[in-house]
């Protein structure tokens, strides 16, 4: 398919700015900087662009879910239970200086806060198919996590005004940052991806029979209730996984699927793989452009994907509102 060669080779150039991109900008000095290619820049490269594959995939699965093209793979309480989390990691001061660890990227430390995330992600989407009594009627279970993510947000928001302290390192993982990422992060994203994509790719029928309605589905012969929930495991574990690595990066997981829509009309197998690319070219840009735009000095990633992708969107209907 056309579009899947010219992201590959987006992502491919991206790669390579990504191995060039150091504290000075942009730097050919390959030989010269071997050691810091291998142990810094190459992760980092290949971490993100995993992140944002398993993003992208995130959020063409939610939207496929709930047929609704502003689903978002945070709205189940994922988003909000991580924060949790890693709030309660940091003011329980259950790591030692792990303030400090976060601004040196200190193994514990990271660990610590990233296992937080993961089961704080995977706790609130189950908290939220809790409420919702599993996952047969998608409005309750879209009402239900935003519910769950009110109430986690907000007992998160109870915990820094206890223990100031831990607001700083909340504020890192609420932005979004790919600064942390080493190869232990990159094993656990590409291993999240090679399960969770595959998987999710074989159950797209499910989801193309969603868009006729949930009678038609039915009529088919799926067993809705059960493979619903089994995406929305898979959901869960891309978005936990994901978050668990680099935080609250905004938008890539709704925006991905958008521009492959937007490109190309196809069925959800495919659109699934090819927002998982588009997700890895658009975190890994974004991740590129945070590196050089002002070096010496480094924009957080998650506030550059926000102010991008939030300008799309406002494209997008600004559009739209002139159509109509």
């Amino acid at each position: 398919m056309r579009l899947a060669a010219v992201l590959l080779l987006v992502l491919l150039a991206l790669v390579l700015l990504g191995l060039a991109a150091g504290a000075e900008g942009l730097s050919t000095a390959w030989a010269q900087q071997a050691a810091l290619i291998a142990d810094i820049r190459a992760p980092r490269t290949l971490g993100a662009a995993l992140a944002g594959a398993l993003l992208g995939l995130a959020g063409a699965l939610s939207q496929g879910l709930f047929r609704n093209p502003l689903a978002d793979p945070y709205l189940l309480g994922t988003a909000a239970g991580a924060g949790l989390a890693v709030t309660l990691v940091l003011a329980a001061g259950g790591l030692l200086g792990v303030e400090l660890g976060l601004a040196a990227g200190g193994a514990l430390a990271r660990l610590g806060l990233s296992g937080a995330a993961f089961v704080g992600a995977v706790g609130g989407m189950a908290l939220t198919l809790v409420m919702a009594r599993g996952a047969t009627r998608p409005l309750t279970l879209l009402l239900a996590g935003v519910v769950v993510g009110v109430l986690l947000t907000a007992l998160g928001d109870l915990l820094v005004l206890a223990s100031p302290e831990a607001l700083r390192g909340q504020r890192v993982f609420m932005i979004g940052s790919t600064s942390f990422l080493g190869w232990d992060s990159t094993a656990v994203l590409a291993l999240a991806l090679v399960l969770t994509l595959p998987a999710a790719v074989r159950l797209a029928r499910v989801l193309d029979a969603l868009v006729l309605g949930e009678a038609s589905a039915t009529s088919l012969g799926l067993a809705l209730p059960r493979l619903r929930l089994v995406l929305v495991a898979l959901l869960a574990l891309a978005t936990g996984s994901a978050v668990a690595q680099v935080g609250l990066v905004a938008f890539v997981g709704l925006v991905a699927p958008h521009l492959v829509r937007r490109l190309v009309v196809v069925r959800h197998g495919a659109l699934l793989a090819l927002s998982a690319m588009a997700g890895a070219v658009l975190l890994l840009g974004a991740d590129v452009a945070a590196r050089v735009l002002v070096a010496p000095q480094e924009l957080p990633v998650g506030v550059l994907t926000a102010v991008l992708g939030g300008a799309y969107l406002l494209l997008l209907l600004w559009r739209r509102g002139r159509l109509e």
